[in-house]
């Protein structure tokens, strides 16, 4: 069977699988979903079902439909007729390689494989993949998988050009924005964006300088609000006045070697684990995850309206967005 550029294949169903399989629907594709877990077909149809009124929300194709989704407990009835092979299982290098030689072993020449995993590179991941390794590709999403756009594309050292070029395609048709990768490195570009904050976070509460809810309004009231709408360099190129970051470099480059950070993490003692635990469960006060994650998806339907009706989503050039 030659795949349609209509089919997806998600393999593997928790949290991320389930998110995929809701935003591709939403997008207009036949979604072909797979996992041997008990109960797993009954909370994916669950999830969409629940999440297809935020969905709405956000937009959809004319040609949505739950109805395009069906569900399979065996890899080899999955992979057939998919252009895209989403794989979502557990973060073990050994869970996915051989879940990913297996897809390849049965995918088509022309489906592009593609992993959701947030740490290991696609060279690793190509390994056992003795058909098309090439095809075989890191495409990292964020949570909430169905809402937030983002996309890291990475192919190994088997990959080529033309593979990256369809896999962008694919992943625009779903409404993403991907952002191509030079090259592959571990943790790809926004987790370890991410990763060097949540260190810093772990130091502050640890050394008792501010609680999880200080350090959370830190962002909340502050960078957060600008990042939204620009990332670091344009954010610091505004803060070099007329000049822009020539001046920025010339006056604030030196402190960069100021012993501020700490660019390794704390020790996860049980003391700086009550504290984190503690504090956030402060935060929440009465409120339960699912009802968190609620008002969080509310906040980033209204934010993200906002970006798309002012022409403001930012990463690309400025003017860009103008025209």
């Amino acid at each position: 069977m030659n795949p349609t550029t209509t089919t997806i294949a998600v393999i593997g169903t928790g949290v991320i699988g389930n998110g995929w399989i809701a935003r591709f629907l939403a997008h207009g594709f036949h979604v072909i979903a797979c996992d041997p877990a008990d109960g797993a077909e009954e909370k994916t149809r669950s999830t969409v079902t629940s999440l297809w009124p935020k969905l709405k929300e956000n937009g959809m194709h004319d040609d949505a439909s739950i109805d395009k989704l069906t569900f399979t407990t065996d890899i080899t009835d999955a992979v057939p007729g998919a252009a895209l092979i989403q794989e979502n299982v557990p973060e073990r290098e050994d869970i996915k390689r051989s879940v990913l030689a297996q897809i390849d072993a049965h995918a088509p020449a022309e489906s592009i494989i593609a992993s959701s995993t947030s740490g290991y590179k696609p060279t690793t991941l190509q390994t056992d993949c003795t058909r098309h390794p090439e095809r075989v590709i890191v495409a990292h999403p964020f949570h909430p998988v169905y809402l937030l756009p983002l996309v890291e594309l990475s192919g190994g050292e088997q990959t080529t050009s033309a593979e990256m070029e369809r896999a962008q395609a694919i992943y625009e048709l779903a409404g993403m924005k991907p952002l191509v990768m030079t090259g592959e490195v571990d943790g790809h570009i926004a987790d370890r964006l991410m990763e060097a904050l949540w260190r810093e976070a772990l130091h502050i509460v640890n050394d008792g300088h501010a609680t999880t809810e200080e350090v959370d309004k830190a962002i909340v009231y502050g960078a957060g609000l600008r990042w939204a709408l620009m990332g670091p360099f344009l954010t610091f190129h505004l803060a070099g006045g007329d000049k822009g970051m020539t001046h920025m470099l010339e006056q604030f480059g030196p402190a960069l070697k100021a012993p501020w950070t700490k660019l390794e993490a704390p020790e996860l003692t049980p003391e700086l684990s009550e504290k984190v635990i503690e504090g956030t469960k402060e935060q929440s006060g009465d409120k339960s995850v699912a009802e968190l994650e609620e008002r969080r998806d509310e906040f980033l339907l209204k934010l993200m309206n906002l970006l798309h009706e002012g022409s403001y989503w930012p990463a690309e050039k400025v003017e860009s967005h103008d025209k």
